[in-house]
């Protein structure tokens, strides 16, 4: 089970202090107005969820021949699966399900994400692999966040890279769920959540930058399932209006296993 460290609503009021001097609101009491959109913003939240998500770490797509694929998942909220009602609903699991039948092979997945945690928090996660793991593929999916608690993108990135080049010298391909538009959360009132947005579009820039830079792949999921999310809010988010549903998860997953896949196929051929 995967214990919260800091819930991310309870970080709104961080965010609003740390957004209110750059975005020209302060005049006309902006900071007091967004200090109360903050606060609408938590008690619709809430935590219905709990503050764990799902163990699914197994072994997927066992009907398949072969030595199983080592895929390890790190990161926040989204990529430990918090919303999810069955493990197989997971981010993890719906992405190794995806491995598992493009590549007929097993996939065991391991999840080091927590969720609440920070970009800040991916070396404790790499640090809690065991020496001798050695993954063929990982996912990162962080930002969130970050942005709630106001963290530089600049600090962000330098966490993000450290724990790619640390993963790709463990042998594994990587690949990045860039940060989702928090514009994309209704129970948010504006224009706190047009301040979320920008931000989180900047850091996701950011990040695929990174990654880039870095040998690794990006997805921006803002552009492959953030319309789901805004055109069908009740079917891909689950019940707190924040975590992705199984059917958020399912669409998050379509994006990043094509990816993952192209990658394995890269480091096969030597590229």
């Amino acid at each position: 089970m995967r214990r919260s460290r800091d819930v991310p609503p309870s970080a709104l009021v961080g965010l609003v202090l740390g957004l209110t001097a750059g975005a020209g609101l302060v005049l006309l009491g902006g900071r007091a107005v967004l200090a109360r959109q903050a606060a609408i913003a938590r008690r619709r939240i809430g935590k219905p969820l709990g503050e764990d998500a799902l163990d699914a770490d197994r072994v997927w797509g066992r009907r398949f021949d072969g030595e199983p694929l080592e895929f390890v998942v790190l990161g926040d909220s989204i990529a430990a699966g918090l919303g999810a009602e069955r493990r197989k609903d997971t981010l993890g699991a719906r992405v190794s399900k995806g491995l598992a039948r493009r590549t007929q092979r097993p996939v065991r997945l391991r999840t080091a994400a927590v969720v609440g945690a920070e970009s800040s928090a991916l070396a404790a996660q790499v640090d809690g692999l065991p020496p001798d793991y050695r993954p063929d593929a990982a996912v990162i999916v962080v930002g969130g966040n970050d942005i709630t608690h106001r963290v530089p993108a600049a600090a962000s990135v330098a966490h993000l890279e450290r724990a790619i080049l640390r993963l790709r010298a463990r042998g594994a391909v990587v690949v990045v769920g860039t940060c989702p538009d928090l514009g994309a959360l209704r129970p948010v009132p504006q224009p706190l959540r047009a301040l979320g947005s920008r931000l989180s579009r900047q850091l996701a820039d950011a990040q695929a930058e990174t990654a880039a830079r870095c040998g690794a792949r990006a997805v921006s999921l803002r552009r492959a399932v953030g319309p789901f999310f805004v055109t069908q809010p009740d079917e891909m988010f689950s019940l707190d209006r924040f975590h992705p549903s199984a059917l958020g998860y399912r669409r998050t997953a379509e994006a990043l296993v094509p990816e993952v896949v192209g990658a394995l196929a890269d480091s096969a051929a030597g590229a």
